[in-house]
């Protein structure tokens, strides 16, 4: 009987609006959903963790559902000239795909280390829509990679001035990022006035904002400013994806930054 339930359950799933398959990092499930005000929305769920999120409605595909990617976006949108932007870990690709739709100046480039999922964003996260619509990969301007971003970071011959870091297999960000190794590479490959972006999933008061703590140590030994804009500032310790900000540049703030340093 057991054997028959778990041969029925992609089915069953599929019943409920649910597509499921496995991918490196576990089993992956998109299904639909709203959000609290009402609107439509699609979920990227890896080994039960939610990983993404899009706006499935057709004029909101490239907006950001998520408070930390606007944080980011908007320190990415108030860097001069054509910022050239590494985003580790793609996911959903929710910020590569509004930085291809709505900051066209900007060339980006993403590695995500699981080609199973890039294919779910491409089908069903709306990624190869935004190609088509916006000319993005046409032109240069989103370039996407399978492999380690880790490992691609350490081989860049360039420097970017936007390194973003939203790489994770399940609750734990992926790779030696929130070393004092990983800080040192950070800053070596970024250019003057550069600007590391990462998403800190972890509360930041109490216990539960060891990651948080030892993320801001490691780069306020590299950055002249260290700061970061909590996903829940009333409820400090209550886990959430806060956007960490570090960069030696006098660089715009995002709204609603605590600064460390």
């Amino acid at each position: 009987m057991l054997t028959l339930i778990v041969a029925l359950l992609p089915w069953l799933l599929a019943r409920r609006g649910v597509t499921m398959s496995r991918t490196k990092f576990g089993l992956t499930l998109v299904f639909d959903s709203e959000n609290a005000d009402g609107t439509p929305v699609r979920l990227l769920n890896v080994n039960g963790t939610f990983q993404s999120v899009s706006y499935v409605p057709e004029d909101l595909r490239f907006e950001l559902a998520c408070v930390y990617h606007r944080s980011m976006a908007e320190v990415i949108e108030g860097l001069g000239g054509s910022p050239r932007v590494l985003v580790m870990g793609g996911g959903g690709y929710s910020l590569p795909k509004y930085l291809a739709a709505h900051v066209r100046r900007t060339r980006t480039d993403v590695v995500e280390v699981d080609p199973a999922i890039t294919r779910v964003a491409r089908e069903s996260f709306f990624l190869d829509e935004c190609l088509e619509q916006t000319g993005a990969a046409r032109e240069g301007r989103l370039n996407l990679f399978n492999g380690d971003a880790w490992g691609f970071l350490r081989a860049a011959g360039e420097p970017y001035d936007v390194i973003v870091n939203d790489a994770f297999s399940g609750k734990r960000p992926l790779g030696p990022l929130s070393s004092a190794e990983g800080a040192r590479v950070v800053r070596e490959h970024l250019g003057k006035d550069g600007v590391y972006l990462a998403n800190v999933r972890c509360a930041t008061s109490g216990r539960r904002s060891r990651a948080l703590r030892e993320v801001a140590e490691a780069f306020g030994r590299e950055f002249a400013h260290v700061c970061y804009v909590p996903e829940w500032p009333d409820e400090p310790e209550k886990p959430g994806n806060n956007t960490f900000v570090a960069t030696s540049a006098e660089a715009i703030l995002p709204t609603d930054a605590v600064v460390v340093k």
